[in-house]
């Protein structure tokens, strides 16, 4: 047996993209033992992780954790976040680590100075690239998100109008500029004309309760009212997804679904657009804007005062996007169930 501890403590799309590592070791390699350290708010994302054998919660006593972690007697750590904390986390267990390059100073490079020097693939790969060591590939099976069965949720509760097909609009996002004004989501909605579901968390459900008051009963706001993994499920059902640069994003992409990734002060260079959706799926993108991207996170407000990078994108373009995947995911079931 070979006891491998993945480190990832944040965040949800960070851990949705690490999942392809745990598999890989797991199939790869005869009696390996995945174990996977994480914040225990981010706990859920690989509860049902077949994968993984067991999951270390950390809240905030990180003595505590590495004491737990010690009598587990690691053979090697994968840290995949590549932090302080995870430092000392390597520094106090004895077992062989290996690291992850975040890219930090061509991501510092690209921000400030607009020199790309980044690798050009996604952190996925890069996320793999240390289990080189034991002779772990790339399966090329994409991202894994698994669904307790608790959380499954039953869209039969949802108004007729819903039940014969939906979209899923990711609304939220960590920082102000990589979301979409409000007055712009409530345009591109408008132009859609389908059923359509806001899903975020509770802090998106202000501006969720706005757009639903302006664009009408085709809309529901389900900011805030179910967990990720309900959110999941119902992303998984949905026929296309629009999203911002989040978490959501890349669960839809784990489930391989037609994925309108709407970008603002973040770029995909970064190396975290969606790793595999749906053939279909669209980066959309103020292309040549000089001041993107001006930051690898994200800030408050613009710093240039125009945003430009949400507030040039064309709703309209995307809208008929959006109603072309639509209708052609709906296509493509009505063929299925008649073959």
């Amino acid at each position: 047996m070979v006891k491998f501890l993945i480190i990832r403590f944040s965040s949800i799309g960070d851990i949705v993209l690490t999942s392809p590592v745990a598999r890989c070791l797991k199939n790869q390699l005869e009696e390996a033992r995945i174990h996977y350290l994480v914040k225990q708010k981010f706990g859920a994302l690989v509860s049902a992780n077949p994968f993984i054998d067991k999951v270390h919660l950390f809240e905030n006593d990180l003595d505590k954790t590495i004491k737990e972690l010690k009598s587990e007697n690691f053979d090697y750590i994968i840290d995949l976040h590549n932090n302080m904390r995870s430092s000392l986390v390597k520094l106090r267990i004895r077992a062989i680590p290996f690291s992850f390059h975040k890219q930090n100073f061509n991501k510092w490079l690209l921000v400030h100075l607009k020199i790309n020097r980044l690798p050009g693939i996604s952190i996925v790969d890069r996320y793999l690239d240390p289990l080189k060591s034991f002779g772990v590939v790339n399966d090329g099976k994409g991202l894994d998100f698994f669904i307790p069965k608790k959380d499954i949720v039953n869209t039969v509760s949802f108004p007729v109008t819903f039940r014969k097909g939906f979209i899923v609009f990711a609304i939220g996002a960590n920082h102000v500029t990589k979301r979409m004004p409000v007055e712009k989501i409530i345009g591109l909605i408008k132009n859609i004309n389908l059923p359509v579901i806001l899903l975020g968390d509770e802090n998106d459900k202000i501006q969720g309760d706005k757009i639903v008051s302006a664009a009408g009963n085709n809309v529901l706001n389900a900011c805030g009212l179910y967990n990720i993994n309900q959110s999941a499920s119902i992303v998984k059902q949905s026929k296309v997804v629009i999203s911002h640069d989040t978490g959501l994003m890349h669960i839809a992409a784990a489930f391989g679904k037609k994925i309108i990734s709407i970008w603002g002060n973040t770029v995909p260079e970064f190396g975290m657009y969606p790793y595999q959706p749906d053939p279909d799926s669209r980066i959309i993108q103020v292309e040549n804007l000089k001041c993107r991207p001006c930051s690898k996170l994200g800030f408050k407000k613009c710093p240039k005062k125009h945003f430009r990078c949400m507030n040039d994108i064309n709703t309209e373009q995307v809208a008929r996007l959006v109603r072309e995947l639509f209708q052609k995911d709906v296509e493509s079931r009505e063929k299925n169930t008649l073959i």
